[in-house]
């Protein structure tokens, strides 16, 4: 039984209504609808934490979607499961492939600055204080990235800039 037919709460059958009145008047092929459809259930079945039914449906979607910019997305919620499931080192690689896709998708820059950041706590905790650094770095560059494209966002890392010294301005705008 798909997805669709599964949602039982008020939210989650008024989103399916609407998606489905979209995707009808819609002027996309059958082939983008399609994959649409596989990017709703993945998200619908992410949000349940029923990851192995999201991650079918993402790749289902990722076989059908030809938007480079839909693509991202896919991709960048793939990077969330792995994330999730404490596979760092994969998210990071599907993130990296979302801002291939979406250089603007500041979502996937600020989660590469998190996984990095963790990284480096991590090495920080094995006394590894020079891999640390350059850990916590590679986080910054990100979140000054995203930051500048999204001022308003990401405060707790903006914080984080400024106390421990690696934010060049004040202001990101």
């Amino acid at each position: 039984m798909p997805r669709t037919q599964k949602n039982d709460n008020f939210i989650d059958k008024s989103f399916t209504v609407m998606a489905d009145i979209i995707l009808k008047i819609l002027p996309a092929n059958k082939k983008a609808k399609e994959a649409f459809v596989y990017y709703r259930d993945g998200m619908s079945a992410q949000a349940d934490g029923e990851y192995a039914e999201a991650l079918d449906n993402y790749q289902e979607a990722l076989l059908l979607e030809e938007d480079i910019i839909d693509r991202g997305y896919i991709l960048y919620n793939i990077g969330l499961i792995y994330a999730s499931n404490g596979e760092h080192e994969k998210a990071l690689d599907l993130y990296h492939q979302a801002l291939e896709c979406n250089p603007r998708l500041t979502q996937a820059m600020n989660n590469i600055a998190v996984v990095y950041h963790y990284q480096g706590e991590r090495a920080k905790e094995e006394r590894d204080e020079d891999g640390a650094e350059a850990l916590f770095d590679k986080a910054a560059d990100y979140w000054v990235r995203a930051i500048r494209m999204a001022p308003n966002n990401y405060i707790e890392a903006q914080n984080w800039l400024k106390t421990t010294g690696r934010s060049q301005i004040d202001v990101y705008f």
